[in-house]
């Protein structure tokens, strides 16, 4: 099935339009003369550790804990990106350091 040549010319633009306006509307609600307001300072706070929170969740929540590994190699890695991001503050370093430890692990495990 394939679109005609209108159908590609519509989408093409439906895309462009919802680029457009993502980029501009946080401009027009909030202008750079007003102060940001406190709720919007909240969800700067709060949701990336939501969001790293819920990638969490999402990666072991399919783990075998009672056949195989018993998700250790998933719970090792976690525990070295918590720690090294708790001690050095570095997110490269910790994420790369817990990648490098999982992929070691369940190649040689």
């Amino acid at each position: 099935m394939s679109m005609t040549l209108a159908e590609q010319m519509i989408t093409i633009g439906m895309v462009i339009l919802g680029t457009m306006m993502t980029r501009f509307i946080p401009f027009l609600i909030f202008p750079s003369g007003r102060p940001t307001p406190a709720y919007v300072k909240y969800l700067g706070r709060v949701l990336p550790s939501a969001a790293i929170g819920l990638l969490v969740i999402y990666s072991v929540k399919d783990v075998p804990l009672l056949s195989g590994h018993h998700g250790i190699p998933e719970l090792f890695a976690i525990t070295i990106v918590g720690t090294l991001h708790v001690w050095k503050r570095n997110m490269f370093l910790s994420i790369a350091s817990g990648t490098f430890v999982y992929m070691f692990l369940i190649q040689v495990i």
